[in-house]
């Protein structure tokens, strides 16, 4: 069994730097858990605190329930797959793979077969005799990938080990990862900057800020319940829009106002916003739930919203509408063929029953 588990973790750079704070974090054995966030939010240094490649400052840290604080990388039984390969280039496939297990002094017919059953997983059997300067950077990718399966480690560890590939091999190699995790049913750690990464990869994620875990939990949970504006933002391509405004109680109905946008609340989300009434509020709505109101069937009036189209950016499946109001712009993800003609008014529907209300102060979620 292969739990990894944090407990308190932090570490601190000399000058007081915090790089992760009291960090604390249970992943189940065979579990794929992804840390995503903004470049130097701790996810690669947390990352590297696991592998032992950094010491801890405070706080434990456990592998298969053992106590590892002190324990040397090289006894930790984990992998680890880099950004950069970290290929040794004067050695063909067949020897980077099998290093690690010659310098255990594996037999050699133990080596032989670790390898070739990792090289037929990874579909680069026809590549050991190659050196890493005669392969592309999907095929580079691969020899690392299998360096680690060699090794049969209880613990997998990624650091952004896609983020030097094109955007078609990206996603081609995120299908091969995910389908290696499902075949193998080893615990993976992943760490990335990209969201798409982390809600297609991930069992579970961890989004962190600032070194502080914000939300740990499954990728659709964390997509339609973030805690706080900051997952909210940072989870979703285009990002939610944000817009700043007062909750107001009229003829006995609550509605969001921000003097050019007024729409009324769903009733059950009255009880939740009863104590912010005349009091500012960020209301929050993801662009795949504001609609154009000519593909609306029946649009309630107080939830239509009239703006101006900017720019209309096709995305093939998918069409984004950059609109502005008199204090506002938005992002509006609607179908392949809604083509609003460019600096126009238009009418928009926005899905009340789909919104998010954040703390003006706190920034947390109200609903």
């Amino acid at each position: 069994m292969a739990q990894v588990s944090l407990r308190n973790v932090s570490k601190v750079y000399p000058g007081n730097v915090k790089a992760v704070d009291n960090v604390n974090l249970n992943i189940e054995n065979k579990d794929f858990i992804v840390l995503v966030g903004p470049s130097g939010c701790g996810k690669s240094t947390t990352l590297r605190m696991i592998a032992g490649l950094e010491d801890v400052t405070s706080g434990d840290i456990y592998i298969a329930d053992k106590h590892v604080n002190n324990m040397p990388a090289k006894d930790r039984d984990i992998a680890m797959v880099f950004q950069n390969y970290a290929l040794y280039p004067h050695m063909t496939v067949f020897e980077n793979m099998s290093f690690g297990l010659r310098l255990r002094r594996y037999p050699r017919a133990e080596v032989k077969a670790r390898v070739d059953e990792a090289a037929q997983i990874l579909g680069i059997g026809a590549l050991l005799d190659r050196f890493p300067r005669e392969l592309s950077g999907g095929e580079r990718q691969r020899v690392a990938l299998g360096r680690a399966i060699v090794r049969k480690p209880k613990v997998f560890l990624f650091d952004e080990p896609l983020s030097n590939l094109d955007a078609k091999l990206r996603v081609q190699m995120r299908t091969e990862i995910h389908k290696l995790h499902l075949k193998l049913q080893t615990t993976m750690i992943y760490v990335t900057h990209d969201q798409v990464e982390a809600m297609t990869l991930g069992d579970k994620i961890a989004v962190l800020r600032d070194g502080i875990i914000q939300q740990f939990g499954d990728p659709i949970t964390i997509y339609d319940k973030p805690v706080n504006k900051f997952v909210a933002g940072f989870m979703g391509t285009p990002p939610m829009n944000f817009l700043s405004g007062r909750i107001l109680k009229k003829s006995g109905k609550l509605y969001f106002d921000d003097s050019d946008v007024q729409v009324k609340l769903v009733e059950a989300m009255n009880g939740n916003l009863l104590d912010y009434i005349d009091k500012q509020v960020i209301f929050g709505i993801r662009s795949e739930d504001i609609y154009d109101k000519l593909f609306v069937s029946e649009a309630p009036p107080e939830n239509i919203v009239r703006a101006t189209c900017e720019v209309v950016e096709p995305m093939g499946s998918e069409v984004y509408l950059y609109l502005k109001t008199a204090h506002n712009s938005f992002i509006a993800k609607v179908g392949a063929h809604d083509r609003p003609p460019i600096n126009e008014d238009m009418d928009l529907v926005f899905d009340m029953s789909k919104v998010h209300f954040f703390d003006k102060d706190t920034e947390e979620t109200i609903i």
